[in-house]
């Protein structure tokens, strides 16, 4: 049976799928859209076009993957929230991937030093090294300013995520000296959450519907007019 994916994290909205119960991931079928704030409206229609494609109904998932954050407070909200209806419904498994580990997922390196772009002057940030086929964390997920970010050991680190487009210059001068690659443009996609997902649902991780949740790295969303002026 196959397993879903689902990612409303960014502007783009993105599917994907696999066609049987592969656990290595490579046979899985995958499409975006780029849907500006229309995820709550489209991502239902496009599944169902997704399915209808592959000769499936929901009934033939097996369980649901969806980001869980950091990221867009409203994008991963329509995520879960997808997630925890489809698998309620259907009675099986969910799985909340870290958007900032798909992103390291994404870079196709062995070490990743993935930001993201967290407004507020700030970052999303975190760094992974390929430890066979699984990552280990070397820096934990925080948020911080840009010149704040922390220092990583050694060199030939894949810098990835909107962060280096919002603050090149800052994270340039912090780490620069420490990244051989930048890919400044990926955003998450529900490709890599799937890859990531795959093995996890394998060893029996899956999570009830009713205990899919999001993980947040900010206390606050919003900040007062003094705070802004202040950082």
């Amino acid at each position: 049976m196959p397993y879903l994916a689902i990612d409303t994290s960014s502007e783009q909205l993105s599917l994907a799928i696999t066609n049987d119960s592969d656990t290595l991931g490579s046979n899985i079928v995958a499409r975006e859209w780029h849907v500006g704030q229309k995820h709550a409206e489209l991502t239902l229609p496009y599944l169902r076009q997704l399915l209808d494609d592959h000769q499936l109904t929901m009934c033939d998932i097996e369980g649901v993957a969806y980001p869980c954050g950091p990221g867009s407070f409203t994008g991963l909200r329509i995520a879960c929230g997808i997630t925890q209806g489809l698998a309620y419904a259907q009675n099986i498994p969910t799985m909340g991937i870290s958007t900032l580990e798909a992103l390291a997922e994404a870079c196709g390196a062995i070490r990743a030093y993935v930001c993201i772009d967290a407004r507020m002057n700030q970052v999303y940030c975190a760094a992974f090294e390929r430890d066979g086929q699984t990552w280990k964390i070397v820096h934990d997920a925080q948020v911080c300013n840009p010149e704040d970010v922390p220092q990583p050991e050694g060199k030939d680190w894949f810098g990835i995520g909107t962060g280096f487009s919002s603050y090149a210059d800052a994270l340039k001068e912090r780490i620069g000296s420490h990244l051989s690659q930048i890919d400044a443009n990926r955003q998450p996609h529900a490709r890599e959450i799937l890859q990531l997902a795959l093995p996890r649902f394998a060893a029996g991780l899956g999570k009830p519907a009713e205990e899919a949740n999001l993980v947040y790295l900010r206390d606050k969303v919003a900040l007062k007019t003094h705070e802004r002026l202040q950082k």
